[in-house]
């Protein structure tokens, strides 16, 4: 049986506007950790556009902060800047603030976790995570790698288990110059990478149009939150309806998925499944979780009581710690890679 699952690079236009997202969610939290944010960015053709809704009583350089991350991620600063910012809704901040403490929409997030890898993900999701991370270092090392790129594994599979990769799929922008140096050093960390695994590939397409020199904001568009598919479980699981990037916890979207993920993780462990499957749904400007579903390879398991109340909005914040994490560090190469 082939199956297939992908992933972009850092310098992917779609995840450039993740991390610009993300990197403003962090400046808004560090000055107030109230903020509620929901920034949407979309950028192409030397224009990056900043929309969605904040509140928050301190202010962001906004400017700065996308011109730290586009020279982060290795491209030029030279682009217009399109502030849209508005307020949030007072309709729903009556169900947010720190008083009622609810939910900042409705939504499901769904949590997976399997037995394959000590990252408690599928390998072949593993291989391409540690390739995105790889690619992000060479390019920092070697001038003619440049940031956009993505790369697919169509692999064979035995009892849902990864046994070898028919087809492993790269495309990295480059300078086009010296191509048969930079594509065998691409096949190189790919096998590197598959050896820890005991895992072979049988061929290999690189940049299977022949050239790859026109990318990121010049040649595609960007967009938040397009690419929560192969952030998340590269179609391994099942996803939820909210991109993550740009909001603060109280959205649900992103929190509630790691959570769900957490409990997915614990409940694989402590029942010695071989995958375990999550959802939890939220009503806007409630507390408490409208339910928690649990599948496995063994049956659906009855949801613990008690999981509703570690489930609460103000204590999914609290465990996971999640104002102090690095929002956009997290979004570089996947949500879940931890």
């Amino acid at each position: 049986m082939y199956y297939s699952n992908e992933i972009v690079f850092r310098g992917h236009p779609d995840k450039v506007c993740d991390q610009i997202s993300d990197a403003l969610l962090d400046e808004y939290l560090k000055k107030d950790k109230n903020s509620r944010c929901g920034i949407e960015v979309m950028g192409g053709k030397k224009k990056i556009f900043i929309s969605g809704e904040v509140t928050s009583n301190k202010k962001v350089n906004i400017d700065k902060v996308v011109k730290r991350v586009l020279k982060d991620v290795g491209y030029s600063t030279d682009y217009e800047i399109i502030n849209d910012i508005g307020k949030q809704s007072h309709d729903i901040a009556l169900g947010t603030n720190n008083d009622i403490g609810g939910a900042g929409d409705n939504g499901m997030m769904f949590g997976y976790a399997c037995n394959d890898t000590k990252e408690l993900l599928p390998t072949a999701m593993v291989i391409l995570q540690k390739l995105s991370m790889k690619y992000d270092e060479l390019r920092q090392k070697d001038k003619r790698f440049l940031p956009d790129g993505k790369a697919q594994i169509t692999g064979v599979y035995k009892n849902n288990k990864l046994i070898s990769i028919k087809t492993f799929t790269v495309c990295y922008q480059n300078t086009e110059k010296d191509r048969n140096s930079t594509d065998k050093i691409i096949k190189d960390i790919c096998i590197s990478i598959c050896n820890d695994y005991n895992i072979s590939v049988e061929e290999f397409l690189i940049n299977p149009t022949g050239k790859f020199l026109i990318g990121g904001f010049l040649g595609d568009t960007g967009l938040t939150g397009r690419k929560i598919v192969v952030d998340t479980y590269q179609s391994f699981s099942k996803v939820g309806g909210g991109a993550f990037s740009g909001k603060d916890p109280t959205k649900v979207d992103r929190s509630g998925a790691y959570k769900a993920r957490e409990i997915a993780k614990q409940i694989l462990l402590e029942k010695n499944l071989k995958w375990c499957l999550v959802q939890i749904s939220y009503a806007i400007g409630k507390e408490y979780p409208l339910a928690i579903y649990i599948n496995t390879d063994k049956g659906y398991i009855e949801t613990p009581k008690y999981l509703y109340e570690e489930c609460k909005v103000k204590n999914i914040i609290k465990d996971l710690k999640l104002l102090e994490e690095n929002y956009e560090k997290r979004s570089m190469f996947g949500h879940f890679i931890k």
